[in-house]
């Protein structure tokens, strides 16, 4: 069943957010961690602004009230009415499976939501002519690299049916018949990041030390690894948007690197957490380094991520300016 809601929609018709000369953007998955800074993002920049999205992981407090919001399956026919309702111009797919564990135990969910629901969005896109839909890969597609930083001129070998379902949708993207732009993001982190399930490090560092719990590292701390401020993936986006590049496949990154340890001891300081760190056995299947080159978004998009890691961690732990 389709469920939508129209938030404060008074107050949107009264600011006229929805005339018809404005752009409109569906983003899937526009109530999860990135879906919704891109959302608010784009709302302050004179879009019309479509969230659909199950739940499922996302949250309904992440939406902006400023945006439409579907509660609808990405794999299921209800999809359609957003683009028989709507106008859409811009799509940006980042809805998705994306928990590595999950795939490995579940490859046919993986398999229904990264693939099955990619090729649904997809053919709505050629079906009600939007000009131009993005979505968001993995880097988990490179594997254990053979070069760093990794551009996207680098094999695919994935060491999950995760990274082996987004190479398969990329692939999809590719031969369909729509415009598009494929993003491969570093590790995003930043404010509404869930720090439970298949979360990102830094949510799971910040969550513990705000609560002085323990923090445990996998192996050594010295494996090494590229992050990227959730508001510049935002910005990415938008810039992808708002250029005429087209069916391009694009790294998001800082080309920076830095080990756990490293970020362990920064993120202490920042969150004022006196406890030393515990050290598991390494996880079978990581990756020991990984940093991705970002020249082609740069040359493409004119766009590079600005926000240092330092100032990023200030922003997530409220603490911005204060040191």
């Amino acid at each position: 069943m389709l469920f939508v809601v129209i938030l404060e929609m008074r107050i949107v018709l009264e600011e006229g957010l929805f005339l018809s000369d404005k752009e409109t953007i569906l983003i899937t998955g526009g109530a999860g961690f990135i879906g919704s800074h891109v959302a608010d993002f784009f709302l302050e920049n004179n879009f019309n602004v479509i969230v659909a999205d199950n739940l499922c992981s996302g949250f309904f407090k992440n939406i902006n009230k400023n945006a439409i919001f579907y509660d609808v399956d990405i794999t299921t026919n209800d999809v359609e009415n957003i683009f028989k309702e709507n106008k859409i111009d811009y799509v940006l797919h980042l809805a998705a499976q994306a928990n590595v564990g999950l795939s490995i135990r579940e490859p046919m969910l993986d398999a229904k939501e990264n693939i099955l629901g990619s090729i649904n969005i997809l053919s709505l896109c050629k079906k009600y002519d939007v000009k131009k839909i993005m979505t968001a890969s993995t880097a988990a597609v490179y594997g254990v690299p053979k070069y760093l930083p990794v551009d996207e001129t680098h094999e695919t070998i994935c060491l999950s049916f995760y990274g082996l379902s987004k190479l398969t949708m990329e692939q999809y993207f590719k031969m369909f018949g729509v415009d598009y732009i494929i993003f491969r993001f570093a590790n995003v982190y930043g404010e509404r990041q869930n720090s439970k399930g298949e979360a990102g490090v830094v949510a799971i560092f910040a969550d513990k030390m705000k609560n002085n719990e323990d923090v445990f590292i996998n192996g050594d701390g010295e494996q090494t690894r590229d992050f990227v401020y959730v508001k510049d993936i935002a910005k990415a986006c938008y810039s992808a948007v708002k250029s005429d590049v087209k069916n391009e496949i694009i790294n998001v990154s800082t080309n920076k690197r830095i080990s756990i340890n490293n970020l362990f001891f920064e993120m202490a300081k920042i969150f004022n957490y006196k406890k030393k760190p515990f050290y598991n056995k390494e996880r079978a299947g990581d990756i020991k380094h990984s940093v991705l080159d970002n020249k082609k978004c740069a040359l493409l998009l004119n766009c590079i991520p600005e926000t240092s890691l330092r100032d990023g961690l200030l922003k997530l732990g409220g603490l911005e300016g204060d040191l």
